[in-house]
């Protein structure tokens, strides 16, 4: 009996070894997509390495996990700010410190060559999908500092992504419209993986929009320069660059202004299919907001036989603010319906936040 169980318990460490040795495949990937991705650093799988670090005292995890982040051939293209390896480091050092395992001198070289480097006023999001390709996002370093939120990605933006890429066919063949693109991770990903006829992404910023379209033709989408113009200069687009790949798809980056834009303008868009996330953050901005949708989704659709729908991906912060909007939906007949989350994990982002997803139409 003893010897039964002493052979139970030698089966079960090893399963446990197995499942460890598992998990430390897996950890270089998930470095990688944090990393690339600037996530927090609680984002990282830090205590497991500590522990893998703590058992088995040899370096060669902490080399893999250098080749997948800082050493990296997307880190030195595309590279996360300056700041922010030089913090990844420090804290890969001090895992590394806690344990007996041997020094690495690639963790110091690669602290000292940080240490020199000189911050830039950009920096840069990789955003891994299924099919291996990237998302590349340029992101202003001083984030909110020329006073818009638009230049950096926000956590519902990855969520709607998800839902999107599980729910294709909403987009196939339609014509889509992004309020409040910002700098475009969510149209990107759409273009890339769901097929829409045409993506007209849209912000009011000048300097958003810039940003957008050089995120727009860096990820290999073209820029339609001409059609587009209805919605004034703003909606020009610099020169239509051809990057190599590009895809046929008809993509425009416009400048729109909700307080200001008409119900002639709007109908002009056609849009079968509206998106946003993280739009619903402000009460003054909640009142300008549904002026824009009755437009779309009601006076655009007036003899045309088009029903278009909205989705919004929305990050609750402010309870009040949310209750607030759907306060006003109801106001103008806007039905609003929560859709089911994604059940996919593509991004790295912090699964706690409550995000909530909303399908709106018009019912006469």
């Amino acid at each position: 009996g003893a010897r039964a169980g002493g052979a139970a318990g030698a089966r079960a460490r090893g399963a446990v070894t197995e499942q460890q040795q598992r998990q430390r495949q897996g950890l270089p990937g998930s470095f990688h997509r944090c990393f690339s991705a600037m996530c927090r650093l609680e984002m990282f799988p830090m205590a497991e390495l500590q522990e893998w670090l703590q058992n088995n005292g040899d370096s060669t995890l902490l080399q893999e996990i250098l080749q997948q982040t800082v050493l990296h051939p997307l880190c030195n293209k595309y590279p996360p700010s300056v700041k922010y390896r030089r913090r990844f480091l420090s804290e890969l050092i001090k895992k590394h410190e806690l344990t007996s395992s041997e020094p690495l001198d690639q963790l110091y070289d690669a602290l000292g060559e940080v240490l020199n480097a000189e911050e830039s006023e950009t920096c840069h999001k990789n955003y891994l999908l299924p099919s291996k390709e990237y998302v590349t996002l340029t992101e202003n370093v001083a984030i909110i500092s020329g006073g818009t939120t638009g230049l950096v990605t926000w956590e519902a933006a990855l969520y709607f992504a998800e839902w999107a890429m599980e729910n294709p066919e909403v987009f196939h063949g339609r014509t889509v419209l992004e309020l409040g693109s910002g700098i475009g991770f969510t149209g990107i990903t759409i273009c890339k993986t769901c097929s829409p006829k045409r993506y007209m992404f849209s912000d009011c910023h000048p300097g958003v929009l810039q940003q957008l379209r050089k995120n727009i033709l860096s990820n290999g989408l073209l820029l339609d320069s001409c059609a587009w113009s209805l919605l004034g200069p703003e909606a020009d687009v610099e020169g239509s660059v051809e990057p190599a790949g590009g895809r046929t798809l008809n993509v425009a980056a416009l400048g729109l202004d909700w307080e200001e834009v008409s119900r002639e303008q709007i109908a002009q868009l056609q849009a079968d299919v509206i998106v946003a996330t993280d739009i619903v953050y402000d009460p003054e901005v909640v009142f300008c907001l549904i002026s824009v949708l009755e437009k779309l989704l009601i006076h655009a659709s007036e003899g045309t036989g088009r029903h278009p729908v909205m989705y919004v991906a929305s990050t609750i912060r402010n309870p009040e603010t949310y209750h607030l909007f759907k306060t006003e939906l109801d106001k103008v007949a806007i039905k609003h319906q929560v859709i089911k989350s994604p059940t996919t994990k593509v991004f790295p982002y912090n699964r706690s936040t409550k995000i909530e997803l909303l399908r709106l139409h018009h019912e006469k």
